[in-house]
């Protein structure tokens, strides 16, 4: 089964199109690398009416939006390898986390493996 990198983070609606650029980036150097796929996708419904939305939990502000993302790999050690590769892409050290478009702080990860593919 595969395994995916999950990425949730809120951002402020003006930094939408830097945003976007970075992310172009991302996909570019990710599947250049070996990465099966890659999804960056900005909040459009995110009130539902469920107990708990991304908004609430995420404790976002009326000018901010979320980025729900994820990279898809062959295995974790496959991400493993991919990541490597990506950290010493030359185009790395154009990204200072104190620059970024968000808030790097407030942003969500994690890896998770496929239970469950359709």
């Amino acid at each position: 089964m595969p395994y995916v990198d999950g990425f949730v983070i809120p951002l402020q609606k003006k930094n939408l199109a830097a945003y976007r650029k970075m992310a172009k980036w991302g996909a570019k150097t990710w599947m250049k690398y070996g990465a099966l796929a890659y999804y960056e996708c900005v909040g459009d419904d995110l009130n539902p009416k469920m107990p708990a939305t991304f908004p609430k939990m995420l404790k976002t502000k009326p000018a901010e939006t979320v980025i729900f993302a994820w990279i898809v790999y062959k295995s974790k050690a496959h991400r493993n390898k991919v990541n490597k590769l990506v950290m010493s892409d030359p185009g790395m050290k154009d990204f200072d986390p104190k620059k970024m478009p968000f808030d790097f702080a407030r942003m969500l990860t994690g890896g998770f493996k496929v239970i469950v593919q359709g």
